[in-house]
Formats: structure tokens, sequence, C-alpha cells
């Protein structure tokens, strides 16, 4: 088999750029079209839409914030180094839809909050509150750089357009419809750009199959080359993919974007239902599992194509998230406009995962430590002019921290480890105010305090253990029998990788070997665990004074058998304490148009009439 890196390159041509440049236009225009023909915006239509969507806008744009680019480059690459068995993590959606529908968006939907982070001043003390929200700040802001830099790696692959030129291209683009339109133009640009990403996607893997020699051969050859593995119930933790670490290590590590996340969150309560969330979760369920399927199928296709001449050990790329834009072109190179097809698909994904997180981002800046902190008193015209101004400067942070992005690997795992070590920790003390009645707020400080350092320790000697080459992971066997060197590289022969290490090197810390799948669970537990145990020593949260809309509708539907809750929110008062919830146009004062009223119900002591029975029948 003969690749040419520098003919793939040459079958890029204007009409592929013309394509790609027609995705750009049509996010930009959404963008102009909401941010200067639409009505003058407000605080609450450039951060919440206005409250006003429907269903399928914010379907798509649950299904793109978090899958689009990761998912389509570092899947494929997963699958043909390390086999199939990465497919299982599509069953933990089946467990994760459903509790983030039911146990944690009603929480925050009768809150009525912006911010996220505003539950945990709710629930326990506006220190924790500040310290959760800049925990996301800093990972949403490492992992929107992830995400930028992914496509510019398939940019410079498939077109030989240098990185930084991507990477530039992909923010400033991203940046100006973002800051224009505000969220209704995220989510309207996220909805197109998911159908770009399906069509793109579904026709490479149907095509590519066929050419290689049918999805029959696909299987074969996967199976000859020991990566058709379906189930691995291995339980070690170290072990880096096993039925346990996908199944229940996938479920705390999506439950903490799908659950608690600042940009999912803030789409829940961009529709104007409760209804429209809940059946947005269900679509997204179906979308997500589809596109993660055929990702890794994707895999098996890109080895059936290269099982004889992997292109990473013969020069050809090098790196191995490089291999599926590779495979596009090697397959759909001489259908002009199909690879500038591909290529905006992979583009969207950077696009509408970068508008998210800047949105969210603006978001969480102006109502946890404007609003709330320094500017209470601020203006609805000032608030909007920041919102914007907040949106551009974290664009502008993307762009910085992609070089710090680079360093980081295995674009998969990189960023799922973000989310472990970080959104781990931040899941926990969501959880352990929504669950736990007794947890005080001494209790969730402490625990999530702890738990951050933890997991920085572990997730960071475990990457200091990978430079150092003390951890490194059996991928599968890859053959360059089939490579005439000279006509396949671009590269010198003498700059494939090794495949085995030169000489042994020193055993590291056993937690260092944690899988990166168990992160998540592991940050999460150790929260609920050392917050009950400071809230047992410095004494329980009285529950007869909790605000009941603070905790999960599992609450109350096991009230019976949960000893030590008797009483609950029987004397709760809502003083706002502090809050300036009513001054906030995004807040409690604007409910959704179509929402039921009643969701801003207020509980009084003894004649508020609440109590656990008639709570639970609401929900």
């Amino acid at each position: 088999m003969a690749v040419n890196i520098n003919e793939l390159v040459e079958r890029f041509t204007w009409i592929d750029y013309t394509v790609f440049g027609f995705m750009l236009a049509i996010s930009a225009a959404i963008g102009i079209f909401y941010g200067v023909c639409g009505k003058k915006q407000n605080t609450s239509d450039f951060l919440m839409a206005g409250k006003s969507m429907t269903t399928f806008p914010v379907a798509m744009s649950l299904i793109a914030s978090f899958m689009s680019a990761i998912t389509l480059l570092g899947t494929p690459s997963e699958v043909y180094q390390f086999g199939f068995l990465y497919w299982l993590i599509g069953f933990s959606y089946f467990f994760v839809m459903p509790s983030a529908a039911y146990l944690y968006f009603p929480v925050f939907y009768k809150l009525q909050v912006t911010s996220a982070y505003e539950y945990l001043e709710r629930r326990f003390h506006r220190v924790v509150r500040y310290v959760g929200s800049f925990t996301f700040i800093i990972q949403m802001s490492l992992y929107m750089a992830i995400v930028v830099y992914a496509p510019a790696l398939a940019l410079a692959q498939v077109t030989g357009l240098n990185v930084y030129v991507s990477v530039s291209l992909i923010c400033f683009v991203c940046i100006f419809y973002t800051t224009l339109g505000g969220m209704k133009a995220v989510l309207w640009t996220d909805a197109i750009q998911m159908i770009i990403m399906y069509g793109s996607m579904m026709f490479v893997i149907i095509k590519g199959a066929i050419d290689v020699g049918g999805f029959e051969y696909v299987w074969q050859k996967n199976v000859e080359g020991g990566r058709a593995e379906l189930v691995n119930f291995d339980p070690n933790p170290t072990t880096r993919h096993t039925f346990w670490t996908l199944i229940v290590g996938g479920y705390f590590t999506w439950i903490t974007i799908y659950g608690v996340n600042q940009a999912q969150v803030q789409r829940y309560l961009c529709v104007q239902t409760k209804q429209m969330a809940i059946n947005a979760l269900w679509i997204n369920l179906v979308g997500l599992f589809i596109l993660m399927l055929s990702c890794a199928f994707g895999g098996m296709v890109v080895y059936a194509r290269y099982w004889d001449c992997d292109p990473v050990r013969s020069g050809v790329v090098s790196k191995g998230d490089q291999l599926f834009p590779l495979f596009v072109m090697d397959t759909l190179g001489q259908w002009y406009g199909l690879p500038g097809l591909f290529v905006a698909g992979i583009f969207s994904g950077a696009l509408s995962t970068v508008s998210s997180g800047m949105n969210s981002l603006a978001a969480i800046v102006l109502e946890d430590y404007v609003k709330a902190g320094c500017c209470p008193d601020i203006s609805e015209k000032k608030a909007t002019l920041l919102s914007k101004v907040l949106s551009l400067f974290f664009g502008l942070l993307t762009f910085g921290l992609v070089f710090v992005a680079e360093q980081l690997g295995n674009i998969l795992s990189a960023a799922l480890s973000i989310f472990g070590m970080v959104g781990g920790p931040l899941l926990g003390v969501f959880t352990l105010g929504m669950f736990f009645p007794w947890a005080n707020s001494k209790g969730a400080f402490t625990g999530l305090l702890t738990s951050l350092i933890f997991m920085f320790w572990i997730g960071g000697g475990h990457q200091v253990a990978r430079w150092n080459g003390q951890i490194t992971f059996d991928r599968k066997v890859t053959s360059i029998e089939g490579c005439n060197l000279n006509e396949t590289s671009a590269f010198s022969p003498l700059t494939a990788a090794p495949l085995v290490a030169e000489e042994p090197v020193e055993e590291p810390l056993a937690l260092y070997r944690l899988s990166y799948m168990w992160y998540s669970a592991t940050g999460c537990f150790t929260v609920i665990i050392v917050g009950l145990l400071v809230s047992l020593v410095t004494g329980l949260q009285n529950v007869r004074t909790l605000d009941p809309r603070t905790l999960s509708p599992a609450i109350f539907w096991f009230r019976r058998f949960i000893p030590g809750i008797e009483g609950l929110g029987e004397d709760f008062v809502d003083e706002e304490e502090g809050l300036r919830t009513h001054q906030s146009s995004v807040s409690l004062g604007n409910i959704n148009p179509a929402f039921d009223t009643t969701v801003k119900e207020k509980y009084t002591p003894k004649s508020n009439g609440f109590t656990p029975e008639k709570e639970s029948s609401k929900l």
C-alpha cells in the first residue's frame, strides 16, 4: 500500500476551501443576525436566549458542546491503537441522562439560577460558591484549548495549513459570532454544526468501509489484529479500559458534564418549559450513543485500511490523533468538496464547544463575581456590555492556552482526565448538597478542597510518570510489512516511534497508575466522605431550616427510608440572605415564558404548608 502525504495534501482543492468557508460564513451570519438584525439584547437574551428556546436546538447543542471534535478525532484513534473496547462507554449514557434529567436538573429548574454555582451559596455558603466557580473556570478554559487544538491538528494534516493559523481561525470566528449573537447564536450554530458533523462522519465511515472491502472485511481484519474486544471484566482499577472503568467510571465522568456543568445547566434553562429540557436530554442520549458508536467503528475501518502499514510507525503521521484525517483524505480525497465537508465538520465541533464555553464562563463571572460580589447594583446596560467583553476575554484566553494543550498528548484521554481531576470534585460538592441533607458548609468546603488537592496530586503524578517513561500503555500490534517507507513517508523513517522502552524504569506510585476513567468517581466520593465526616465533627446541618428546593427529588421519593430528615424544611424562611437574585434579569425575576410560576413558590415557617409528602407529589 502506498500513501504519499504530499499527494494527499494536494487533493484539498479550492472547492474544499469553498465548502469549508461556507460553513464559517453560516456561523458568522447567524451571529450577525441575532446581534445586529434582531431586537436589542439584554443580559437575559445574551446569556439565556431570553428563555425562549425549543427542544431541537437545545438537544443538538447539548450533543455538540462536549462530544464534537474530541469524539470525531479521539475515538477512532483510541480504537485503532487500543481496540474496540472503548465502545462500552456508550452504555454509561443510558444511566447518565436519566440521572441528569430526574435527579440533578429539577433542582436547578426550581431555583432558576443563571450560574449553577449560585446553588452552592444557597445550599452551603458564598465561599463554597466562589471556590466551585473558580475551579470551573480553570477546567473549562483548559478543555476549550484542547478542543481548539484538535481540529487545528486535523487541518494541518489534510491541508498543510499551519496549526497556529488554524487555531487563529477557530478562535476568532468563534469570538465573532458568540460575542455578537449571544446564546441564541450559539444554540442555532450548534444545531447546524451538528448536522454537518453527523453527515460528514457517517459518509466517511460508510464509504471507507465499502472501499476497504465491506463491513464483514472490516470486522475480520480487526479480529485478526486483536482489536475486536467487546468486553473485559478485569477488576483492576489501574487497567486503562475495562467494563467497570467504562460503564461505572464513564457514568461519573459524564454526569459531571450533564448533571452539574455550567454550560449544560445554562442550556437546560434556556427552554420554555421543564419538559422541553427533559425531552432534549432524551434526544441527546440517542444522538450521543449513535455518534460515539459510529466513531468507534470508524477506528476499526481505519485499521482495516492500514493493517499492514501503520501510518504512525512508518512516519506518515506523527501522532495517533492524526490518523482519522489521514484516512479521510486517503478515501475521500478524490471526491471534490467532501474533504472540505469533513474538515468543516471537525471545525464545527470545535466552534460549538468553544462558543458554549465562552458564553458559560461569561455567565459565571458576571453572576458569581460581579453581581454577587464587586458590583451588585450594576445596570442592565453595563451588565450586557460586560458579558460581551467577558466572552471576548475567554476567547482570547483559549487561544493562549492552546500552547499548553499541545503538550498534553492524546486528546481524548487528556480531555477526560481534566474533567475527572476537576469535574469529579465539583460533582462531589453538588451531590453532597443535593443528596445529603445533613452536610454543612464546613464539610462542603473542606471536602471540595481536599478532593481537588488529592486529584491534582494523582493526575499530576500520572503525567510526570508518563513523561519519565514510568507509565506506558500496551497498544495493539501494528505492522509496517506492507509499507514502502521511501514512498509512504514524508518524514525520515528514523522518526518512527520505538516499540519498546530501551531500558527498565522505576515503578511509579500505585495511585499514579489509576485509570483516568476513575478520576471523576474518586474525586466525587472524596468530597462526600470528607464532607460528611467534617459535618459530623462540626455539627450536622439542621434539616428543619434547610431549603427543600436545594435537595434532589430522590430525597423525597425515598424519604420514608431515610433517617434523620423529620420536619425537613418546615422552619425554612426564604430571606435571600445577601443574594441579589431579585435584581438579576436572568435569575429568579425572569421565569421562562411558558414555565409554571409555581417554581418560585416561597416556603415560610409552619404556615407555608410545606410537607415532604406535598413536595414529592410535585416531583
